[in-house]
């Protein structure tokens, strides 16, 4: 199936095989047009960003080392001083790249694996051509040290297709890869491209077209979400009350995070939600009423300032009125909020959504959420994903495709990873949030993100979908912050204010 218009498609390496397999055996494309074509997209990129000295194009001995020798053929024809390099013998050249060896006449230079360095010096720019999409695992040999060299050079890089060292399907890196200022790829971008660590060794993506017809068959595996996600939720008309808007039930707060709650619930309420209420703490009840003026609070028994297990009957309760359910923001750890959360996490009735505190008081049991009976959201960063899954958190951070996919899996819910790459993972749905915004690196954020989730489910919004639309207007309303503070300066309340901005189609 392919992705809706409001994901822009990402492919693997499987996916793009097919692809041009079909348009080279079934359409007739010959396959020496889609390299020119992939090579002259690469040479008008080159030649915008090369400074002074040689443009020095590292090739490898497969397809992507074909593209490269024909931005070399492009490049001198257009005056340009151009050193090809290759990292393999060119008798190991692939058919194609070999006939592009020959058009270019000669003038390649066979690297030796301590020879890198040398030859590198001094660049004006470097033309990465090693590895394409169908590479996976780790360099080796003369590759691994002219990736090493290319890094170490200081030189502006274009990578040809995706950086070398990076796999294209998950973004993973498995040992050396290669920097690039700017990628090059060709048809549609790949799913490496924009999840983290590939997307950090992206740099400014540039997608070409090389001629392959509209029509190939297989789908893409992924989406990156894009502002059509935003005409998703249903919006207010003349008919339209604060019970129809749906209401957002907020579960949170405990001593010295009352700020957590207001931010999730402020947040529901900017981004359309009819109403919202706060399940806290009763002896936290004045602080939050004094907090907020749109936004109801329900105080609920506590102990020793946060909500005790003993809340769990009258949140339910409440939860049978609600459009969706908000669980975590400030919650805190003590053992008699882990066990209310444990008690209703598997019983809310509505939509829920988990973040924060809630997080953590599932531990490792996310099978407490599969037999939920509507449909759960979960918002972790990668140090409660690490949790949730019992890994280290290092082991997400260099897989996070994969453990967002697992944890999704785990516990049949919708998972939003949350980070500069933000992956919304929904069994075999899968997007990436593409929208840089730096200004969300401060605290309170994440619990915006939860409530601006949480009202678009209210709304009538299905979750993946509210899930994808949050992110990017989340991402979209802190650039907006940016601009009007700098990215330094953005607090949460900030990213609240401009949630309208954020969400407007």
């Amino acid at each position: 199936m392919r992705p809706p218009d409001w994901l822009d498609p990402l492919y693997d390496a499987t996916g793009m095989a097919a692809v041009d397999r079909w348009a080279i055996e079934e359409r007739g494309v010959p396959s020496l047009e889609l390299m020119e074509a992939a090579g002259a997209a690469l040479a008008r990129e080159t030649e915008l960003v090369a400074g002074p000295g040689p443009v020095r194009i590292v090739c490898g001995k497969g397809n992507n080392g074909g593209d490269g020798l024909v931005a070399a053929r492009l490049l001198r024809a257009a005056g340009h001083r151009v050193d090809v390099l290759s990292v393999w013998p060119l008798d190991e050249l692939s058919a194609d790249a070999g006939a592009n060896l020959e058009r270019l006449g000669g003038g390649v230079e066979v690297v030796p694996a301590d020879g890198w360095d040398a030859v590198l010096a001094g660049s004006g720019a470097i033309v990465d051509a090693i590895f394409g999409t169908g590479f996976a695992g780790a360099p080796r040999g003369g590759a691994m040290a002219a990736i090493e060299a290319i890094a170490a050079s200081g030189a502006t890089v274009v990578a040809c297709d995706v950086p070398s060292g990076v796999d294209a399907s998950t973004g993973e890196i498995a040992g050396a890869s290669v920097p690039a200022a700017v990628t090059v790829t060709f048809h549609a971008a790949k799913v490496g491209h924009r999840i983290a660590p590939g997307k950090r060794r992206t740099g400014r993506l540039v997608v070409a077209p090389i001629g392959i017809p509209d029509g190939a068959p297989g789908a893409p595996v992924a989406g990156a979400v894009n502002a059509g996600a935003l005409e998703l939720p249903p919006r207010r008309g003349a008919d339209s009350t604060k019970f129809s808007s749906g209401e957002v039930l907020v579960v949170g707060g405990s001593r010295g995070l009352t700020g957590a709650p207001c931010l999730a619930a402020g947040a529901a309420i900017r981004a359309g939600a009819g109403y919202a209420i706060v399940c806290c703490p009763a002896s936290l009840e004045p602080i939050l009423e004094a907090k907020l003026t749109e936004v109801m609070t329900f105080g609920l028994e506590d102990a020793d300032g946060g909500l005790a297990s003993a809340a769990a009957a009258a949140i339910l309760e409440r939860a049978e009125r609600s459009a969706s359910v908000v669980v975590g923001p400030g919650l805190g750890r003590a053992e008699h909020t882990r066990r209310l959360v444990r008690e209703i996490a598997p019983r809310v009735p509505a939509p829920l959504l988990i973040d924060a505190d809630g997080l953590n008081a599932l531990g490792t049991d996310l099978e407490l959420l599969r037999d939920r009976g509507a449909p759960t959201v979960l918002t972790p960063h990668a140090g409660e994903l690490a949790r949730l899954l019992g890994r280290d958190s290092g082991e997400i951070a260099a897989r996070r495709l994969a453990s967002a996919a697992a944890a999704s899996e785990a516990s049949a819910a919708v998972v939003v990873l949350k980070g500069d790459d933000t992956i919304v993972a929904d069994g075999g749905s899968l997007a990436v949030n593409a929208l840089d915004s730096p200004a969300l690196a401060t605290a309170g954020t994440g619990d915006v993100l939860s409530g601006t989730i949480g009202a678009l489910i209210a709304r009538g919004t299905e979750p993946f979908a509210a899930a994808c639309a949050g992110v990017y207007a989340h991402a979209r309303a802190g650039r907006l912050a940016a601009g009007r503070l700098g990215a330094e300066s953005v607090v949460a309340g900030d990213v609240v204010e401009d949630l309208p901005g954020g969400l407007a189609r």
